[in-house]
């Protein structure tokens, strides 16, 4: 057996998300750790990438196996856009990652003799290069193919009755749509608890213990959160300008409510909740686009259910992210919409004069576009904490700005 020392010195400092190799070589490092009978320190960032990913799967592992009840697990993802992601990577397919089949292998792994009955549920959100049909052929030749469902939602809408009765095709999606009806799904198949992650590899779901952990002991709600100090953040922050201060200024101003509660990674595709709880917010969903994380996180803190948060392992996967296809700041046009429909439809409190200057001064992505390289004097020497506080910047000051950069781009 090696030495602890042995394998910090064997581990790597970045890891492949197109690699199986780079798969296989996490998972060889996990067990070799679970063999060592000792106290292990995994917090520390200066040891390896690997290593440290690999300190999360081994408290995922072995919270798996310690769970006190059985449970049946159902793990969504949407997909759009992901006829290259879903397929290994090749010479014609460089960023391609085998992320169907990459997931049923880690969800193999950590369920592995463990009282977790699980299903994988894919949905087709509308894609127009067929991810769903990609799926359907990779899941048929699959030794664990019985443990997958796929579905189209543009097969489920128009609906006659549900929230997806209010979508009249899988146009009308942007991702919301195709999770919740995975999560229809995985509650008619009788499904306890549901984790919804996203079609990349950017989480590796050999860490869905940490979430299931915290269910078995009473939390209904678990959000995985990047901005934890012990959560492993890969993410190209680069492909933002520096106006992005601005654009999570006004975000948290106008979600006061959620980011009061220090949850500051709505949109991490990390989070558990319990079925019956998560069919009763499904049932009068504000959105059906990428805003839903906070629309569902607003319903709980609307009814004051408790939830916990717990930091886990993230790699961006960049190169076919959705925000880049479609454009980020209309992700971002679309999450601050969102946020506004969702906070205002939950009756949360919220800064409603910053609601009114986005809706009256943000006209498409084009002004968020104006927006994101360049920094109000207000804001520059502003910290992550001060940032949603009117008081470093009002709403007035920000309808201000964004009229002012109308201007100059029009000069």
């Amino acid at each position: 057996m090696k030495s602890i020392e042995q394998l910090i010195a064997q581990s790597r400092n970045e890891f492949d998300l197109t690699s199986e190799e780079s798969q296989q070589s996490l998972y060889t490092l996990a067990e070799q750790l679970m063999e060592i009978n000792q106290p292990i320190d995994f917090s520390s960032g200066s040891l390896p990438l690997e290593f440290r990913m690999a300190g999360k799967l081994v408290k995922s592992r072995k919270a798996a196996l310690d769970l006190a009840k059985p449970v049946k697990l159902g793990v969504i993802f949407a997909m759009w856009g992901e006829q290259n992601r879903l397929l290994p990577k090749s010479e014609a397919n460089p960023n391609g990652e085998d992320t169907l089949r990459t997931k049923l292998a880690q969800l193999e792994w950590v369920c592995r003799d463990t009282r977790i009955d699980w299903t994988l549920y894919a949905v087709d959100d509308g894609c127009p290069k067929n991810s769903g049909k990609i799926a359907q052929k990779i899941v048929a030749k699959h030794p664990l193919g019985k443990k997958v469902r796929v579905y189209f939602l543009d097969e489920h809408v128009p609906a006659t009755e549900g929230p997806l009765t209010r979508l009249a095709s899988a146009n009308d999606s942007r991702k919301g749509g195709a999770i919740i009806l995975g999560a229809l799904k995985a509650i008619e198949d009788g499904m306890e608890a549901i984790i919804y992650t996203d079609a990349d590899n950017s989480v590796h779901l050999g860490q869905i213990g940490i979430l299931l952990e915290k269910f078995d002991g009473g939390f209904k709600v678990v959000l995985g959160n990047r901005k934890d100090p012990d959560s492993i953040l890969v993410k190209q922050e680069n492909r933002w300008g520096i106006g992005i201060k601005l654009l999570r200024h006004m975000q948290r101003m106008v979600g006061h409510s959620i980011f009061s509660q220090d949850i500051l990674d709505t949109q991490a595709a990390f989070k558990l909740y319990e079925s019956q709880l998560l069919k009763e917010i499904i049932k009068d969903p504000a959105v059906f686009d990428f805003s839903f994380d906070s629309d569902w996180i607003s319903a709980v803190l609307a009814s004051n259910i408790p939830f916990a948060k717990v930091p886990f392992a993230f790699i961006d996967s960049f190169a076919e992210s959705a925000s880049i296809v479609q454009g980020p700041m209309t992700t971002w046009e679309t999450l601050l919409m969102g946020l506004i429909k969702s906070v205002r439809h939950r009756n949360l409190p919220h800064n409603e004069d910053m609601a009114q200057v986005l809706i009256e001064e943000v006209e498409s992505s084009e002004t968020l576009d104006l927006l994101i390289h360049h920094l109000p004097p207000q804001l520059q020497s502003a910290t992550d904490a001060e940032l949603g506080n009117p008081e470093i910047m009002s709403p007035d000051e920000v309808r201000e700005w964004i009229r002012g950069e109308r201007i100059k781009s029009k000069e």
